[in-house]
């Protein structure tokens, strides 16, 4: 098996579900601090699996460092407002759920992707319907889901990037992708961002280790308590 595809798989799952556990305490309504909280378990849950078929799941979570991990830019940005989370839900979970219907039938990932396609058919479908919501509603709400898009499209060209260890048609699963998100996008009354997603001046080398400046700080209060004690168990 090669572990650098788990690896980068379940780094994109831990570090998401990182960031969607700061939303703690902090979510617009009662409801959606639930809603969150449940995406985050989830993808906590395909972080452990992915993450014990490379290596110790704790000392690969909590023990390494910046560069070594492999997780895609976009799903380290920072959570900014609300309709910038939902932004970054819609761009990757619609990614993800496509990735694991094509891993469906892969031998070594494809028992992971059967279950986890029906979490992240979920995942798609909240973030969708608040996209609906947040662009077809008021002014304000709006333009903050504009902004949210406009600012992270430019991470998502990363996502096709070939991943050694997995078989897939990676230009399929773009196009994909492409189409869904943009009929979401076009039904919410928003415009589909321009700008570059690919090529010299798109950003995203998060495979290859180098990760935005926020990603330090995120991963530093994530580690801190397994550092602090080494060794401790409950």
């Amino acid at each position: 098996m090669d572990t650098g595809a788990a690896l980068a798989l379940g780094d994109d799952a831990l570090v998401l579900s990182h960031r969607l556990a700061e939303w703690a305490g902090h979510a617009p309504v009662l409801e959606e601090e639930v809603a969150l909280a449940n995406i985050a378990l989830d993808l906590l849950g395909q972080a452990r699996i992915l993450l014990s078929m490379a290596g110790d799941e704790d000392e690969l979570a909590y023990l390494r460092e910046e560069r070594a991990f492999r997780n895609l830019q976009l799903v380290e940005q920072p959570n900014g407002d609300f309709a910038h989370t939902i932004a970054r839900q819609l761009l990757f979970s619609t990614y993800q759920r496509f990735l694991y219907e094509a891993l469906a039938g892969d031998p070594v990932f494809g028992p992971l992707a059967v279950k986890a396609v029906k979490e992240v058919a979920y995942h798609q479908d909240h973030a969708e319907q608040w996209t609906l919501r947040l662009g077809d509603g008021t002014e304000e709400s709006q333009g903050r889901m504009q902004r949210g898009l406009d600012a992270l499209w430019r991470f998502t060209g990363e996502m096709f990037r070939p991943v050694e260890g997995l078989a897939l048609n990676w230009q399929k699963l773009e196009e994909r992708w492409l189409a869904s998100v943009t009929a979401v996008i076009e039904r919410a009354t928003l415009r589909v961002p321009g700008g570059p997603r690919t090529g010299a001046w798109a950003a995203g080398a998060g495979r290859e280790g180098l990760h935005t400046e926020s990603f330090g700080r995120m991963l530093a209060e994530m580690q801190h308590l397994h550092r602090s004690h080494p060794g401790a168990s409950w």
